[in-house]
């Protein structure tokens, strides 16, 4: 099995998505997108993992996609389709992931990295991290589902900025936008997300993982209550995380969910 792609089971409920190429400052390489699928589906599946961390080994996210492979890449039109395809499904099946997410960002974030990171939930970057999307410098564009993942963080003018230009930005800049949720020096960083993570795995996993289906919902343009939304309501009402979240409440002790 390769090691490129991670997945690490921490205590007390939270698993890392490490990206594991450090050599070469964790650039991704087509391995490494088809990886993330599967190491995701290992995830969704493992009920010990109620939050899921995404960072890179040694101290960098990410620099982008593995340039040295993209004269074979983009060999063919049928290649190209083919290398998209495997960049897409690590992508979607990142911003669709059952569980809440958290990206760690340390050093380099760039291109697909930052991509990676847009697709998590929450962002929390050390103070010394720098972060780009290049496909201007590059030739390329941008596809849509990365394209709208970066619109929904920072809006049109941000994006626009940033794509046009390629320039890469510190954290304080990215935080200023949107981009980023935390800033943290890059000692803390990691005691500050893992702090934050632990609030999400004491919360109710039902009501977590319903909220961020809803959420998508409402990115994906839904505007009125359907069926399916007001059976999620009512769903919860009738659940057993319900019944003891308003026990707890009203006897003024700390709730012990038990949905996995």
């Amino acid at each position: 099995m390769s090691d490129k792609v991670i997945l690490q089971r921490d205590a007390d409920g939270i698993g890392r998505l490490i990206l594991n190429q450090p050599a070469k400052r964790n650039a991704l390489s087509q391995e490494m997108w088809r990886l993330v699928p599967e190491r995701l589906a290992e995830a969704a599946a493992d009920p010990t993992i109620r939050v899921l961390i995404v960072q890179g080994a040694g101290g960098t996210f990410a620099a982008g996609a593995d340039i040295s492979e993209f004269e074979a890449a983009y060999a063919t039109r049928e290649s190209t389709a083919a290398y998209a395809g495997d960049i897409g499904g690590a992508m979607e099946g990142l911003a669709s992931f059952i569980k809440p997410t958290i990206a760690l960002i340390q050093g380099a974030c760039v291109g697909g990295g930052l991509g990676l990171a847009l697709a998590c939930d929450m962002r929390f970057a050390a103070s010394d991290a720098r972060m780009g999307i290049t496909p201007s410098k590059l030739g390329l564009v941008y596809p849509l589902g990365d394209t709208k993942r970066l619109v929904q963080a920072v809006g049109p003018s941000h994006a626009k900025d940033l794509l046009f230009t390629g320039r890469l930005l510190g954290a304080a800049e990215a935080l200023s936008m949107g981009l980023v949720n935390r800033v943290e020096a890059p000692e803390a960083l990691e005691a500050a997300t893992l702090d934050y993570a632990a609030q999400i795995t004491a919360a109710s996993q039902y009501s977590t993982r319903a909220i961020k289906r809803m959420i998508n919902r409402v990115l994906a343009g839904q505007t009125e209550e359907s069926p399916d939304t007001v059976a999620e309501f009512l769903d919860a009402i009738e659940g057993v995380d319900f019944i003891e979240g308003r026990d707890a409440f009203r006897q003024k002790r700390k709730p012990a969910f038990t949905f996995n």
